[in-house]
Formats: structure tokens, C-alpha cells, sequence
């Protein structure tokens, strides 16, 4: 007699006709060759360089406006400017520029700090100073930058950058000497046709003979003074002055 039991029956996601046995993990391709894998290395930062601008003048009649104009348009973060002549051993604001340069390359010694001037006769009068400035500028590992002249350029006080710094001093001795034996020259021409250069003389010799007279006669120099007539220049026909005396 066959069983009549009911077999349970049920509805599910997994039921046989819907279950299908899973499949063994794929393994991952493998790398050609064998090691560890490399480290993604990221590029160099590259920081800004930072430029200090001097500009300079030797007198109150030449303008400094073309100067300043040259170093804002090559992004100078700051600019220091004075109207004093290179024969001044001291310039104050040259000093300022040069010193905050060493303290930016001090306070970030991987950023580039770069001295940045119009032309190269802005900074000395002579190769002395040129060289001593140059040995500054290497001990603190700070660039210079010309902005016009046929040295137009960035140059590194170290290395290459040295010998520059000496082809430099070499070259300013040399342009310097050369003007002024060109200045003698011109003297020595302007003289030989009668034309002496400079102020005229306040007293000449006559003059002189008279006035040491005077005062062996025990006269005071004041009244010397009104008795001397000027015979040349601007103030001509008037009585010298007490300090020519």
C-alpha cells in the first residue's frame, strides 16, 4: 500500500532550481616578476624663489623710477631704494636689503633667495667692493640677478657662479679706469686750447701780494676783504668774501 505522508514543500531563493554552487575565488592575475610593489613617489614641491630689490641713485637729479619699475615687474617682495653715491663706504639701505636676504635664507635654507638689482653699477664703486660683495652673497648662498646689460641674468655665487662674480670685479676695474682716462684726455685737449676746467680762480696772485701787505699793516681782514674786488665769474665787480681769505 503506498504511503500517503504529504511531503513538505516550500518556496525559496535557494530552492534547486535557482541554487547554483559557487564558484572557487578567481585568483588574482600575477605581476610580472616577483618584489615588493613600488612606492608612488610624489614630485618635487618647487617653492617660489624669493627676490629682494635695491635700487640706487648717486644723485637727487637722476631718477629711480625706471629702477623700481624693472623690480616690481619682476616680483621683488620687497625694494629698497637711496640717492647715495658708491664712494660712500656706507649705504644704509643696501645694508637693510642685504641682511634681510640672509634672514630669509636662513629662516628657509632649501628656498632660493635671490638678490635682484637694475645693473651691476647700482651695487659698488669699485672691484674691491664688488668682490666683497660677492663674498657676502656666497657665504649666504644668495643669488644675484641682473636685470639689463649684456649680463642679464641669474648667477649663483657658488661654482660657476664665483668665477662670474671675479670676471665682474675685473670688468667694472676696467670699464671705470677706462673712463676715467678718457676724462683725463678730454682735460688735457680742453686745456691745450686755453680752456681750464673748474671754478676761477677767487684770488690770483696780484690779488694775493696785496692782501699779505695789508695785513703785515696789521689791517683787519674784513676791511682786507672790501678792499679785494672779484674780477671773474658770476659774482664779478663784488668784494671777496672773508673765508677766501
Amino acid at each position: 500500500m503506498r504511503s500517503t505522508t504529504p511531503r513538505a514543500s516550500f518556496s525559496s531563493p535557494c530552492s534547486a532550481r535557482n541554487w547554483r554552487s559557487p564558484s572557487p575565488p578567481t585568483a588574482a592575475p600575477a605581476a610580472c616578476g616577483s618584489g615588493p610593489a613600488l612606492a608612488v613617489v610624489p614630485a618635487p614641491r618647487t617653492e617660489r624663489p624669493i627676490r629682494i630689490g635695491y635700487a640706487r641713485t648717486s644723485t637727487a637729479r637722476q631718477e629711480l623710477a625706471s629702477q623700481l619699475e624693472a623690480l616690481h615687474r619682476a616680483e621683488c617682495h620687497m625694494v629698497f631704494k637711496e640717492r647715495i653715491s658708491t664712494r660712500i663706504k656706507v649705504r644704509p639701505e643696501l645694508e637693510k636689503a642685504l641682511a634681510l636676504a640672509h634672514q630669509f635664507k636662513e629662516a628657509a635654507p632649501d628656498r632660493p633667495v635671490i638678490f635682484t638689482v637694475h645693473e651691476l653699477k647700482r651695487l659698488a664703486g669699485n672691484a674691491a667692493e664688488l668682490m666683497s660683495l660677492s663674498a657676502e652673497l656666497q657665504a649666504g648662498g644668495i643669488q644675484l640677478e641682473l636685470l639689463t646689460g649684456p649680463l642679464t641674468g641669474i648667477y649663483d655665487p657658488n661654482g660657476m657662479g664665483a668665477m662670474f662674480f671675479a670676471v665682474l670685479a675685473v670688468a667694472g676695474q676696467t670699464e671705470r679706469t677706462y673712463i676715467r682716462e678718457k676724462t683725463l684726455e678730454g682735460q688735457v685737449i680742453a686745456a691745450a686750447k686755453g680752456n681750464h676746467g673748474g671754478r676761477p680762480k677767487a684770488i690770483d696772485d696780484d690779488m694775493l701780494t696785496f692782501a699779505v701787505a695789508l695785513k703785515n699793516k696789521c689791517v683787519p681782514v674784513p676791511e682786507i676783504a672790501k678792499k679785494l674786488t672779484i674780477k671773474e665769474g658770476k659774482n664779478a665787480g663784488k668784494s671777496q668774501s672773508i673765508a677766501s681769505l
